[in-house]
């Protein structure tokens, strides 16, 4: 689901009565309908991938409690590499598996050898690199000794899942997000004119500027053995300044 679909302007509304006034001032409730939103959300593009995520999830949830609750050294350093290897490995498979493939029978080509394997069939899911970094972190903190993990698996889920940074980031650090999802949360009008004040003009920067832009820089790119000097320059700025709104709409 995209932020500027027809289908995010209805499901923000839904979600927003419903964390507001369904659930009142329970802020374990909010986090069940975050959570649920949150799913419903990510499983729009493709449901398929939302055992990755909770996968995921679930497994720094338990590696973070575990390290929390682990005194000798070597075994909070063996918790945390399993996570850095599991969580790193899912993402490097999916990301860059295809490159090394084709870079190794590319290379292989050069020498006068027969490609040594084909490309993988697979759909790389959107937002992996954010919460896998989101929850590797956490697990981090925790090894640190700068975060104290939380035993409640929904409010964890709601944290890691948390729809709005969950597909463009930013990447929040546990430290900073997680104890909101642990405590009471009251409906503020100030907070939420603010919040929308924010929402609109990162959709603006991203709908009315990066994406003209985009198609505009597309334009001078298009036949860029045949543009002129001055064509090719106005692509660059307009590159530049698409690039820039795009990730600040985001993340301001």
């Amino acid at each position: 689901m995209l932020f500027n679909s027809f289908e995010f302007a209805v499901f923000l509304p839904i979600m927003f009565f419903a964390c507001w006034y369904a659930c009142g001032s329970s802020w374990r409730m909010q986090n069940v309908v975050l959570l649920a939103g949150s799913l419903v959300f990510y499983g729009w593009w493709d449901p398929r991938f939302l055992g990755l995520m909770l996968f995921s999830a679930v497994l720094d949830f338990t590696v973070s409690n575990l390290i929390h609750s682990t005194q000798h050294p070597v075994g909070r350093k063996a918790l945390l590499g399993c996570s850095l290897v599991i969580n790193f490995g899912i993402l490097a498979v999916f990301k860059y598996c295809n490159f090394f493939i084709s870079s190794l029978n590319d290379a292989l080509a050069l020498a006068g050898f027969s490609p040594a394997a084909t490309r993988l069939d697979l759909v790389l899911p959107v937002g992996i690199s954010f919460y896998t970094f989101q929850t590797v972190s956490a697990s981090i903190d925790v090894y640190r000794r700068q975060l104290q993990p939380t035993r409640n698996l929904i409010a964890w889920l709601a944290f890691i899942t948390f729809f709005p940074q969950l597909v463009a980031g930013p990447i929040e650090r546990a430290g900073h997000l997680l104890p909101q999802f642990l405590s009471s949360r009251r409906f503020s009008m100030t907070a939420a004119i603010d919040g929308c004040r924010q929402a609109l003009w990162g959709l603006f920067k991203k709908v009315v500027i990066a994406d003209n832009c985009a198609a505009l820089a597309s334009q001078a790119f298009e036949n860029s053995d045949h543009a002129s000097a001055t064509t090719l320059l106005a692509g660059i700025f307009l590159f530049t300044i698409q690039i820039y709104c795009d990730f600040s709409g985001y993340s301001d």
